[in-house]
Protein backbone atom coordinates (compact mmCIF):
# COMPACT_ATOMS: atom_id res chain seq x y z
CA UNK A 1 0.00 0.00 0.00
CA UNK A 2 1.35 3.32 -1.27
CA UNK A 3 2.00 6.81 1.19
CA UNK A 4 -0.85 8.35 -0.23
CA UNK A 5 -3.41 5.94 0.22
CA UNK A 6 -1.81 5.14 4.03
CA UNK A 7 -2.23 9.31 4.51
CA UNK A 8 -6.03 9.17 3.34
CA UNK A 9 -7.06 6.18 5.27
CA UNK A 10 -5.24 7.77 8.66
CA UNK A 11 -7.33 10.97 7.47
CA UNK A 12 -10.51 9.62 7.71
CA UNK A 13 -9.92 7.84 10.37
CA UNK A 14 -9.59 11.07 12.37
CA UNK A 15 -12.68 11.85 10.51
CA UNK A 16 -14.86 8.52 11.48
CA UNK A 17 -13.56 9.64 15.32
CA UNK A 18 -14.90 13.33 15.06
CA UNK A 19 -18.05 11.69 13.54
CA UNK A 20 -18.37 8.99 16.24
CA UNK A 21 -18.26 12.09 18.77
CA UNK A 22 -20.30 14.50 17.18
CA UNK A 23 -23.51 13.46 19.12
CA UNK A 24 -22.22 13.68 22.82
CA UNK A 25 -22.75 17.62 23.21
CA UNK A 26 -26.59 16.78 22.73
CA UNK A 27 -26.39 15.15 26.23
CA UNK A 28 -25.53 18.86 27.63
CA UNK A 29 -28.61 20.04 25.71
CA UNK A 30 -31.65 20.90 28.25
CA UNK A 31 -35.05 22.02 27.46
CA UNK A 32 -35.33 21.24 23.88
CA UNK A 33 -36.95 18.59 21.68
CA UNK A 34 -35.52 16.80 19.63
CA UNK A 35 -36.88 19.05 16.34
CA UNK A 36 -35.31 21.64 17.94
CA UNK A 37 -31.90 21.29 18.69
CA UNK A 38 -31.48 18.85 15.51
CA UNK A 39 -32.54 22.40 13.42
CA UNK A 40 -29.95 24.23 15.28
CA UNK A 41 -27.63 21.52 14.81
CA UNK A 42 -28.10 21.22 10.72
CA UNK A 43 -27.97 24.49 10.80
CA UNK A 44 -24.43 24.60 12.15
CA UNK A 45 -23.34 21.30 9.76
CA UNK A 46 -25.10 22.03 6.61
CA UNK A 47 -24.45 25.86 6.36
CA UNK A 48 -22.19 27.36 8.65
CA UNK A 49 -19.03 25.24 8.75
CA UNK A 50 -19.38 24.13 4.83
CA UNK A 51 -19.08 28.22 3.81
CA UNK A 52 -16.52 28.74 6.33
CA UNK A 53 -14.54 26.09 4.80
CA UNK A 54 -15.13 27.21 1.37
CA UNK A 55 -13.89 31.03 2.68
CA UNK A 56 -10.87 29.67 3.51
CA UNK A 57 -9.62 26.68 1.93
CA UNK A 58 -11.50 27.15 -1.50
CA UNK A 59 -12.14 31.14 -1.73
CA UNK A 60 -12.63 30.05 -5.67
CA UNK A 61 -15.83 28.04 -4.72
CA UNK A 62 -18.02 30.68 -6.62
CA UNK A 63 -16.25 31.38 -9.66
CA UNK A 64 -16.53 27.53 -9.87
CA UNK A 65 -20.09 27.03 -9.51
CA UNK A 66 -19.99 29.58 -12.67
CA UNK A 67 -18.32 27.00 -14.68
CA UNK A 68 -20.23 23.67 -13.66
CA UNK A 69 -23.35 22.54 -15.81
CA UNK A 70 -26.28 23.70 -13.97
CA UNK A 71 -27.29 19.86 -14.40
CA UNK A 72 -23.92 18.88 -12.15
CA UNK A 73 -25.15 21.44 -9.62
CA UNK A 74 -28.55 20.33 -9.48
CA UNK A 75 -27.93 16.74 -9.63
CA UNK A 76 -25.46 17.02 -6.97
CA UNK A 77 -28.00 19.12 -4.80
CA UNK A 78 -30.76 16.51 -5.01
CA UNK A 79 -28.38 13.73 -4.00
CA UNK A 80 -27.92 16.11 -0.95
CA UNK A 81 -31.89 16.60 -0.15
CA UNK A 82 -31.72 12.96 -0.49
CA UNK A 83 -29.03 12.30 1.98
CA UNK A 84 -31.29 14.78 3.95
CA UNK A 85 -33.95 11.98 4.67
CA UNK A 86 -31.26 9.66 5.62
CA UNK A 87 -29.47 12.15 8.17
CA UNK A 88 -32.61 12.83 9.72
CA UNK A 89 -33.77 9.04 10.17
CA UNK A 90 -30.02 8.54 11.63
CA UNK A 91 -30.99 10.94 14.01
CA UNK A 92 -34.10 8.95 15.21
CA UNK A 93 -32.22 6.07 14.82
CA UNK A 94 -29.85 7.44 17.84
CA UNK A 95 -32.53 8.70 19.39
CA UNK A 96 -34.29 5.24 19.97
CA UNK A 97 -30.87 3.14 20.00
CA UNK A 98 -28.40 5.25 21.76
CA UNK A 99 -25.13 5.87 20.02
CA UNK A 100 -23.14 2.15 19.63
CA UNK A 101 -25.97 0.12 18.05
CA UNK A 102 -27.74 3.11 16.41
CA UNK A 103 -24.71 3.77 14.67
CA UNK A 104 -23.85 0.11 14.15
CA UNK A 105 -26.93 -0.54 12.15
CA UNK A 106 -27.27 2.71 10.09
CA UNK A 107 -24.07 3.07 9.02
CA UNK A 108 -23.18 -0.31 8.57
CA UNK A 109 -26.00 -0.83 5.86
CA UNK A 110 -24.72 2.66 4.41
CA UNK A 111 -21.10 1.22 3.90
CA UNK A 112 -22.45 -1.75 2.47
CA UNK A 113 -24.62 0.49 -0.31
CA UNK A 114 -22.48 3.27 -0.22
CA UNK A 115 -19.16 1.61 -1.00
CA UNK A 116 -20.90 -0.42 -4.08
CA UNK A 117 -23.03 2.72 -5.28
CA UNK A 118 -20.87 4.88 -6.99
CA UNK A 119 -18.63 1.72 -9.19
CA UNK A 120 -22.12 0.31 -10.14
CA UNK A 121 -23.70 3.71 -11.33
CA UNK A 122 -19.94 4.23 -13.65
CA UNK A 123 -19.30 0.61 -14.46
CA UNK A 124 -16.68 -0.22 -12.46
CA UNK A 125 -18.40 -2.88 -10.35
CA UNK A 126 -17.83 -5.27 -13.03
CA UNK A 127 -13.75 -4.89 -12.55
CA UNK A 128 -13.82 -5.84 -8.54
CA UNK A 129 -14.57 -9.63 -9.47
CA UNK A 130 -11.43 -9.55 -11.48
CA UNK A 131 -9.04 -8.33 -9.26
CA UNK A 132 -7.61 -9.54 -6.20
CA UNK A 133 -8.49 -5.63 -4.16
CA UNK A 134 -11.96 -5.85 -5.77
CA UNK A 135 -12.03 -9.39 -4.27
CA UNK A 136 -10.85 -8.09 -0.60
CA UNK A 137 -13.18 -5.08 -1.19
CA UNK A 138 -16.39 -7.56 -1.82
CA UNK A 139 -15.15 -9.58 1.43
CA UNK A 140 -14.89 -6.82 3.36
CA UNK A 141 -18.26 -5.69 2.86
CA UNK A 142 -19.62 -9.47 3.16
CA UNK A 143 -18.25 -9.34 6.58
CA UNK A 144 -19.38 -5.84 7.11
CA UNK A 145 -22.81 -7.51 6.61
CA UNK A 146 -22.32 -10.39 9.30
CA UNK A 147 -21.05 -7.48 11.82
CA UNK A 148 -24.42 -5.46 11.42
CA UNK A 149 -26.55 -8.89 11.70
CA UNK A 150 -24.87 -9.73 14.58
CA UNK A 151 -25.17 -6.00 16.17
CA UNK A 152 -28.86 -6.57 15.45
CA UNK A 153 -29.01 -9.71 17.06
CA UNK A 154 -27.39 -8.22 20.55
CA UNK A 155 -29.93 -5.14 20.09
CA UNK A 156 -32.42 -7.74 20.00
CA UNK A 157 -31.43 -9.52 23.27
CA UNK A 158 -31.06 -6.00 24.49
CA UNK A 159 -34.70 -5.06 23.92
CA UNK A 160 -35.78 -8.08 25.57
CA UNK A 161 -34.42 -7.15 28.86
CA UNK A 162 -36.64 -5.09 31.03
CA UNK A 163 -33.88 -3.40 32.76
CA UNK A 164 -33.22 -0.46 30.03
CA UNK A 165 -30.22 1.75 30.19
CA UNK A 166 -31.22 4.60 32.14
CA UNK A 167 -29.31 6.62 29.18
CA UNK A 168 -31.55 6.03 26.55
CA UNK A 169 -34.69 7.13 28.32
CA UNK A 170 -36.72 6.38 24.64
CA UNK A 171 -35.63 3.20 23.50
CA UNK A 172 -37.21 1.23 21.33
CA UNK A 173 -35.90 -1.23 19.06
CA UNK A 174 -38.06 -1.59 16.64
CA UNK A 175 -38.53 2.38 15.75
CA UNK A 176 -35.18 2.16 15.73
CA UNK A 177 -34.31 -0.74 13.34
CA UNK A 178 -36.91 1.10 10.80
CA UNK A 179 -35.22 4.25 10.91
CA UNK A 180 -31.39 2.93 10.87
CA UNK A 181 -33.03 0.65 7.36
CA UNK A 182 -34.32 3.85 5.62
CA UNK A 183 -30.65 5.37 6.35
CA UNK A 184 -29.11 2.56 4.63
CA UNK A 185 -31.73 3.20 1.67
CA UNK A 186 -30.82 6.79 1.29
CA UNK A 187 -27.97 7.82 3.61
CA UNK A 188 -25.41 6.63 0.74
CA UNK A 189 -26.74 9.09 -1.42
CA UNK A 190 -23.95 11.37 0.25
CA UNK A 191 -20.89 8.68 -1.32
CA UNK A 192 -22.63 9.06 -4.28
CA UNK A 193 -23.07 12.66 -4.16
CA UNK A 194 -19.67 13.43 -3.80
CA UNK A 195 -18.76 10.75 -5.95
CA UNK A 196 -20.90 12.10 -8.73
CA UNK A 197 -19.22 15.82 -7.71
CA UNK A 198 -15.78 14.81 -8.70
CA UNK A 199 -16.67 17.58 -11.65
CA UNK A 200 -16.41 20.50 -9.41
CA UNK A 201 -13.61 19.33 -7.77
CA UNK A 202 -11.77 19.01 -10.82
CA UNK A 203 -12.74 22.49 -11.70
CA UNK A 204 -11.61 23.64 -8.13
CA UNK A 205 -8.26 22.69 -8.61
CA UNK A 206 -8.06 24.23 -12.21
CA UNK A 207 -9.53 27.29 -10.33
CA UNK A 208 -6.89 27.01 -7.71
CA UNK A 209 -8.07 25.08 -5.12
CA UNK A 210 -5.43 22.45 -3.17
CA UNK A 211 -6.51 19.19 -4.18
CA UNK A 212 -6.66 18.49 -0.24
CA UNK A 213 -9.77 20.65 0.18
CA UNK A 214 -11.11 20.37 -4.05
CA UNK A 215 -14.51 18.53 -2.33
CA UNK A 216 -15.37 21.33 -0.27
CA UNK A 217 -17.36 22.74 -2.97
CA UNK A 218 -18.98 19.52 -3.41
CA UNK A 219 -19.98 19.64 0.11
CA UNK A 220 -21.48 23.21 0.50
CA UNK A 221 -23.60 22.14 -3.06
CA UNK A 222 -24.52 18.63 -1.30
CA UNK A 223 -25.63 20.24 2.35
CA UNK A 224 -27.40 23.00 0.78
CA UNK A 225 -30.08 20.20 -0.18
CA UNK A 226 -29.64 18.23 2.77
CA UNK A 227 -30.52 21.90 5.06
CA UNK A 228 -33.75 22.06 2.88
CA UNK A 229 -34.50 18.63 3.87
CA UNK A 230 -33.71 19.09 7.35
CA UNK A 231 -36.18 22.54 7.79
CA UNK A 232 -39.11 21.07 5.76
CA UNK A 233 -39.17 17.98 8.32
CA UNK A 234 -38.20 20.04 11.40
CA UNK A 235 -40.71 22.94 10.57
CA UNK A 236 -43.39 20.39 10.48
CA UNK A 237 -42.69 19.02 13.72
CA UNK A 238 -42.09 22.21 15.32
CA UNK A 239 -45.41 23.07 14.40
CA UNK A 240 -47.09 19.53 15.39
CA UNK A 241 -45.77 19.26 18.71
CA UNK A 242 -45.80 23.31 19.84
CA UNK A 243 -41.84 23.40 19.83
CA UNK A 244 -41.07 26.38 17.30
CA UNK A 245 -40.97 28.93 20.48
CA UNK A 246 -38.25 26.68 22.06
CA UNK A 247 -35.54 28.52 19.88
CA UNK A 248 -35.59 31.40 21.28
CA UNK A 249 -37.45 30.99 25.30
CA UNK A 250 -36.95 28.42 27.36
CA UNK A 251 -36.64 28.23 31.52
CA UNK A 252 -33.40 29.97 31.92
CA UNK A 253 -31.34 32.41 28.82
CA UNK A 254 -28.08 31.23 30.00
CA UNK A 255 -29.30 27.60 28.88
CA UNK A 256 -30.61 28.78 25.83
CA UNK A 257 -27.31 29.95 25.07
CA UNK A 258 -25.17 26.89 26.03
CA UNK A 259 -27.46 24.76 24.18
CA UNK A 260 -26.85 26.82 21.16
CA UNK A 261 -23.30 26.55 21.71
CA UNK A 262 -23.67 22.79 22.75
CA UNK A 263 -25.45 22.46 19.31
CA UNK A 264 -23.13 24.33 17.03
CA UNK A 265 -19.98 22.14 18.44
CA UNK A 266 -22.20 19.08 17.22
CA UNK A 267 -22.52 20.47 14.09
CA UNK A 268 -18.75 21.12 13.63
CA UNK A 269 -17.89 17.61 14.98
CA UNK A 270 -20.27 16.46 12.29
CA UNK A 271 -18.94 18.73 9.69
CA UNK A 272 -15.50 17.98 10.18
CA UNK A 273 -15.70 14.61 9.36
CA UNK A 274 -16.23 14.67 6.13
CA UNK A 275 -13.60 17.84 5.29
CA UNK A 276 -11.14 15.14 6.56
CA UNK A 277 -13.03 12.37 4.46
CA UNK A 278 -12.55 14.97 1.56
CA UNK A 279 -8.95 15.65 2.44
CA UNK A 280 -8.49 11.57 2.66
CA UNK A 281 -10.63 10.72 -0.72
CA UNK A 282 -8.15 12.75 -2.67
CA UNK A 283 -5.11 10.58 -1.74
CA UNK A 284 -6.89 7.47 -2.53
CA UNK A 285 -6.71 8.03 -6.49
CA UNK A 286 -9.11 5.83 -8.65
CA UNK A 287 -10.04 3.94 -5.70
CA UNK A 288 -11.75 6.46 -4.06
CA UNK A 289 -15.04 5.08 -3.42
CA UNK A 290 -13.77 2.88 -0.65
CA UNK A 291 -13.30 5.58 1.65
CA UNK A 292 -16.71 5.18 2.35
CA UNK A 293 -16.53 1.75 3.82
CA UNK A 294 -13.85 3.24 5.79
CA UNK A 295 -15.47 6.09 7.23
CA UNK A 296 -18.61 3.90 8.14
CA UNK A 297 -16.61 0.97 10.05
CA UNK A 298 -14.50 2.99 12.15
CA UNK A 299 -17.20 5.57 12.89
CA UNK A 300 -19.36 2.64 14.25
CA UNK A 301 -16.09 1.34 15.99
CA UNK A 302 -15.32 4.96 17.95
CA UNK A 303 -19.41 5.44 18.31
CA UNK A 304 -19.53 1.91 20.60
CA UNK A 305 -16.59 3.14 22.73
CA UNK A 306 -18.66 6.20 23.43
CA UNK A 307 -21.85 4.16 23.78
CA UNK A 308 -19.60 2.01 26.61
CA UNK A 309 -18.99 5.01 28.23
CA UNK A 310 -21.94 6.56 28.51
CA UNK A 311 -22.90 3.26 30.26
CA UNK A 312 -25.75 2.86 27.43
CA UNK A 313 -25.17 -1.56 27.85
CA UNK A 314 -25.60 -0.98 31.94
CA UNK A 315 -27.12 -3.94 32.91
CA UNK A 316 -26.78 -6.45 30.10
CA UNK A 317 -25.46 -9.70 30.75
CA UNK A 318 -22.10 -10.89 29.71
CA UNK A 319 -23.30 -12.85 27.06
CA UNK A 320 -24.32 -9.76 25.48
CA UNK A 321 -21.55 -7.81 26.29
CA UNK A 322 -19.30 -10.30 24.72
CA UNK A 323 -22.00 -10.20 20.99
CA UNK A 324 -21.36 -6.94 21.31
CA UNK A 325 -17.53 -6.89 21.29
CA UNK A 326 -17.24 -9.44 18.22
CA UNK A 327 -19.59 -7.63 16.18
CA UNK A 328 -17.32 -4.68 16.52
CA UNK A 329 -14.10 -6.50 16.02
CA UNK A 330 -15.90 -7.88 12.84
CA UNK A 331 -16.76 -4.33 11.55
CA UNK A 332 -13.34 -3.70 12.24
CA UNK A 333 -11.83 -6.47 10.07
CA UNK A 334 -14.24 -5.48 7.29
CA UNK A 335 -13.29 -1.79 7.29
CA UNK A 336 -9.46 -3.06 7.20
CA UNK A 337 -10.29 -5.65 4.25
CA UNK A 338 -11.61 -2.13 2.64
CA UNK A 339 -8.88 -0.39 3.08
CA UNK A 340 -6.63 -2.90 2.18
CA UNK A 341 -8.34 -3.51 -0.97
CA UNK A 342 -6.95 -0.53 -2.24
CA UNK A 343 -3.56 -1.74 -2.05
Amino acid sequence: MNSSIILGITLIALGAFSSGSFAMPFDKVKGWKWETFWMVFSVAAYVIFPILSCLIFAPEYLQVFKSIPTKTIIWVFFLGSVYGIGNLSFGLSLRYLGLSLGYALALGLMLAIGTLIPPLIDGRLAELFTTDGGNKLILGIIIAIVGIALVAYTGFLKDKLSDKSESITEFNFTKGVLAAILVGITGSAMSLGIEQGTPISDMAIKQGTDPFFAVNPVLLILLSGTLVTTILWCGYQGFKNNSLKEYVKVEKRSILITNYLWCTLAGGLWFIQFFLYGMGKSQMGRLSFIAWGVLMALTIAFATVWGLIRKEWKGVTTKIYLLLAISLLVIILASFLIGMSAS
